[in-house]
């Protein structure tokens, strides 16, 4: 391979191992996928061979360029070449991809990529719309539910025509009836249309609200009020003898009242109901012939009418409104007026309080409910209002309340600081028609096996698999024979995401609540019930957020895709997936520009005889180890009681301050819930008045131990690529005010936005400061240019004049970090935020790095490195999720050793995460489980690694095994 045996670099680091030559990795034969000269980001014209129909795994440490391998070349050229075959129009429409840089690509399959970034963050986007399962629910619902009256309970009947005559003459035998065509149920109207077009075609009589009336000219009724219209088609006295007349009013009925008819029987009074579709005879509803899209919450047809399919509405919440019910209205205590002002609102409600005996200087609380009624929701009675001059007069106008004026602040009339200020009021609450159900009342009285779509969408996906393996058994010989097929497509559905860990997930489960893994897994799980060949998929760490337990049923699922004449692709660091796969190439030897190199590619077994850095910690020879004892904290406790939020079951939580704290368990135990769900938000809210709502707790106490609560992701630093480390640290602003106090921008006037290319000003404004313009090429993709008047610098010529020991400011931001500390040594501002990325393993990355080039581990690193460079009082509780997500068993280490630097300074780290080295290396643990969704929602066991280790916990045996090796291991 090229340029892959590495022996030093100008930085003076020495390659991990020699990877083997081209001609001993090379795979003989052409059932191959080859790649040749890649350059990609920091890739160094390698060349790598990845045999098809095998499970390959690419890895390395974080920014060594797995994924400008994986995804930014091999998928990109996939899907470059799959809108080559597209017509030249139809690429004109569709917009073409950027040709990466390789010099070429053969034995390249169909390419599937299944990534942790792309979460849909659709509300209306479940577990179940992105599988399909619930398609699959939705048609079996439509062909074999039954259909029950959501009045009566009772089965809903469909009868032809010839069985409603056979009822009636067996019923009605001998008996004086009306036979009732339905025209209008329960409507406003005058009607008076209706009437002369019934008297027109002939007909004499109509019902009007149960009274009998003869239609005449000009015939109208109160277009105010809800009325009831049927017409009469018939009167007769039922026999035999009659069955013919009989049967052409009843058609006649059926077709004048739209397949619906009445039968009233003089005598009694009473009322029958028939239809040709689903009717309760005993009220009389009917439903729509059941079709799949009326069990679709995003369907019209199916939605619930109250919440939109949404299954929540969002309703002002009388608590924000009104924080302090000690406080009276003139001092403040609802918030949206603020205090006492001499003005309309003010003096309408003195005019209430004074109406029901109190001021508006009563405090809130003792105030009468009816008083507080009306100054919310409003009144339209006389006032008699006063100034504050004391002048009196009567005023009459409908005084709307303060409730009905927050709400016109949401249309989309009202600005976007109206919006904003009126939503704070509001709390997301439970749709009160549907119960969060999102469908309406008629979708959800079809029921097969006594349980209606919903019911199914609530289960477990564990427990719904057992469900559909079995409720055949349950069914009639129709239901067998008509729902069979579509029970084997959701059984086999099913089973894929029950193989790949989620069985603790439901399929009404919101899409933009899960987290990375779960999202790329179910994605997985949609592959693998897609059942296609031949094809190449590429996975980024589809081990991220599964318990150690859960890894085995992953594996199987990516060998049973493999199987199945496909091939995978997997960027992992999960030691269990690499020993089990089939290729490995490791691609180092550091990160950077001092990687992208293939330092192996070969098997499992040949890579553990070698010396790379990352063979060494799969063979033993390197470990992971606590430096020193648990800590012993600050002595101080947050302590958080109740917790009931999805799958908690009134948790009661205690965060020892000052520590290391892990929180672990089974996927799907309620980890997230606990922390990212109810405790990040209360605390969120305490010291930033967040807008968040906290999942259900009943009380927190030891908030006054912390004083800032900082959440640390992975996400990106900025919304756009002009975000870079030294922007988002900071650094930048200390870096432009250092250029502009030199002589020569002091003589020429420049102030510090000369040195922004976000700017116009002293930014290159023919690439408006981006470096590079981009040329449109019509048919063939855009190719990005460097820019040709600035040659990449961003910056004009006049700001580029301007330099500091020889350098330009174009120059510093193309420096790594390395290279920027050594050049700003004396210049304490700067070199304090620099040193700290430097000392947390981001030397390599150079300041001015677009933020989207740079791996999402290398995010989270410049996130932690500008909270440690900033000045704290040892009292920040910081929050990370599965922050070893993308990172290396040496990133790993790197990351550990900055946690600890924190908590070392007196804060309090809480890491959700289960790696078994972060775990092991945590000051207190808190074990959650036992089990995935319903069956978790519990701390099964706190302490120490060690003394979780001796428990019987789920992560214990693994805690125990992950201690022993250590102690058998020498370095």
């Amino acid at each position: 391979m090229k340029d892959n045996t590495l022996l030093s670099d100008s930085d003076g680091v020495v390659s991990t191992g020699t990877a083997p030559s081209r001609e001993k990795a090379s795979i003989p034969g052409t059932d191959k996928l080859s790649v040749l000269g890649a350059r990609v980001h920091n890739l160094k014209n390698i060349d790598v061979d990845i045999p098809h129909n095998s499970l390959t795994v690419i890895t390395g440490l974080s920014g060594s360029g797995k994924s400008s391998l994986a995804f930014d070349t091999i998928f990109a050229e996939g899907q470059r070449r799959y809108i080559e075959t597209f017509s030249a129009y139809a690429r004109n429409m569709l917009g073409s991809l950027e040709r990466p840089d390789v010099d070429r690509i053969t034995g390249l399959s169909p390419v599937i990529a299944i990534e942790q970034k792309t979460i849909n963050r659709n509300p209306r986007s479940t577990i179940g719309t992105t599988t399909e399962v619930y398609d699959y629910m939705r048609l079996l619902y439509a062909r074999i539910g039954v259909a029950r009256s959501y009045l009566t309970g009772k089965t809903m009947e469909k009868y032809t025509a010839e069985k409603i005559v056979s009822l009636i003459l067996s019923k009605y035998d001998g008996r004086k009836i009306y036979i009732l065509a339905p025209l209008v149920k329960n409507r406003k109207g005058h009607y008076k249309e209706l009437f002369e077009q019934l008297r027109k075609k002939g007909y004499l009589t109509v019902r009007v609200d149960g009274e009998l009336r003869e239609i005449t000219f000009g015939m109208k009724l109160d277009r105010y009020k809800n009325h009831s219209v049927e017409l009469v088609v018939d009167r007769l006295k039922v026999g035999a003898k009659d069955s013919t007349r009989l049967y052409d009013s009843v058609e006649n009925a059926l077709r004048q009242g739209d397949k619906q008819m009445m039968v009233y029987d003089v005598d009694d009074e009473s009322i029958g109901h028939y239809s040709q579709m689903l009717m309760d005879p005993e009220s009389g509803i009917s439903y729509r012939e059941p079709a799949p899209h009326n069990f679709s919450f995003n369907s019209p047809q199916g939605a619930c009418q109250c919440c939109k399919g949404l299954g929540y509405v969002n309703i002002i919440d009388r608590q924000k409104l009104i924080p302090d019910p000690s406080k009276s209205i003139y001092k403040g205590g609802i918030t949206a007026l603020g205090a006492y002002k001499n003005n309309m609102i003010f003096w309408q409600i003195s005019a209430i309080c004074e109406k029901y005996g109190c001021t508006i200087k009563t405090p809130i609380s003792e105030l009468p409910e009816e008083a507080l009624n009306d100054i919310l929701n409003g009144t339209d009675e006389w006032l008699n209002l006063k100034t504050d001059g004391q002048s009196t007069f009567s005023y009459f106008h409908s005084y709307d309340g303060i409730l009905k004026y927050i709400e016109l602040q949401q249309s989309d009339d009202a600005g976007s600081k109206a919006q904003k200020w009126s939503g704070q009021f509001y709390s997301r609450a439970t749709c009160p028609e549907c119960e969060g159900r999102r469908l309406n009342r008629e979708a959800l009285h079809f029921f097969v096996d006594d349980k209606n779509i919903s019911d199914l969408a609530r289960m477990d996906i564990g427990e719904l698999y057992e469900w559909a393996c079995h409720v055949e058994e349950r069914l009639d010989s129709r239901s067998r024979m008509v729902g069979g097929e579509i029970l084997k497509e959701i059984r086999s559905r099913l089973r894929f995401l029950v193989d790949v860990g989620l069985h603790y997930l439901s399929l009404d489960r919101a899409s933009a609540t899960l987290s990375g893994g779960e999202s790329q897994r179910i994605r997985l799980a949609t592959q693998l019930g897609s059942e296609l060949v031949n094809v190449m998929y590429i996975l980024d760490e589809p081990s991220i957020g599964l318990h150690q337990r859960d890894n085995k049923r992953l594996i199987d699922s990516l060998k049973r895709l493999r199987d199945a004449f496909n091939t995978i692709i997997v960027v992992e660091h999960d030691k269990e997936i690499m020993l089990e796969a089939d290729y490995i190439v490791d691609i180092g030897p550091k990160a950077g520009r001092k990687g992208g190199n293939v330092v192996f590619a070969g098997t499992p077994e040949e890579m553990l005889a070698t010396d790379t850095l990352t063979a060494r910690y799969l063979n033993g020879a390197c470990v992971i180890k606590r430096d020193k004892a648990p800590r012993m904290g600050n002595g101080k406790y947050l302590r958080l009681y109740g917790c009931t939020g999805h799958n908690l079951k009134g948790v009661d939580l205690e965060i020892p301050l000052g520590k290391l704290i892990c929180v672990a368990g089974v996927s799907g135990s309620g980890k997230s819930s606990l922390i990212n769900g109810t405790l990040q938000p209360i605390l969120s809210r305490h010291f930033y008045n967040s807008q968040q709502e906290p999942l259900p707790y009943k009380a927190v106490e030891g908030i006054e131990n912390i004083d800032k609560i900082v959440t640390v992701d992975q996400s990106p630093l900025g919304r756009s690529p002009r975000s870079n480390p030294a922007t988002y640290t900071g650094a930048f602003s200390d870096i432009r005010a250092l250029f502009v106090n030199l002589p020569e921008a002091k003589i020429r006037g420049y102030k510090p936005g000369r040195f922004s290319f976000n700017v116009a000003g002293g930014r290159c404004e023919a690439c408006n400061g981006n470096g590079y313009k981009t040329i449109e090429m019509n048919f063939l993709p855009d190719v990005l240019v460097p820019c040709e008047v600035c040659g990449g610098k961003r910056y004009n010529r006049e700001t580029l004049e301007v330099r500091y020991k020889g350098k330009s400011i174009a120059d510093v931001l193309d420096m790594t970090i390395n290279q920027a500390v050594e050049f700003f040594a004396g210049i304490p501002s700067i070199i304090k935020k620099l040193q700290v990325l430097q000392d947390i393993g981001l030397g390599y990355i150079k300041l001015g790095q677009p933020s989207n080039t740079l791996s999402g581990g290398e995010n989270q690193r410049v996130k932690l490195a500008t909270e440690l460079a900033k000045r704290d009082t040892g009292r920040t509780m910081f929050i990370l999720d599965e922050p070893t997500t993308g990172l290396h068993f040496d990133d790993i280490n790197v990351l550990l050793g900055v946690l600890n630097r924190l908590v070392d300074k007196g804060n309090t780290v809480i890491v959700i995460e289960h790696n078994l080295d972060v775990i092991k290396c945590a000051d207190h643990v808190i074990d959650m489980g036992p089990e995935g969704g319903r069956d978790g929602g519990m701390i099964m066991a706190i302490g120490t690694p060690e003394e979780i280790a001796g428990g019987s916990s789920p992560t214990a045996a693994y805690i125990a095994e992950e201690l022993a090796d250590i102690s058998n291991t020498k370095i």
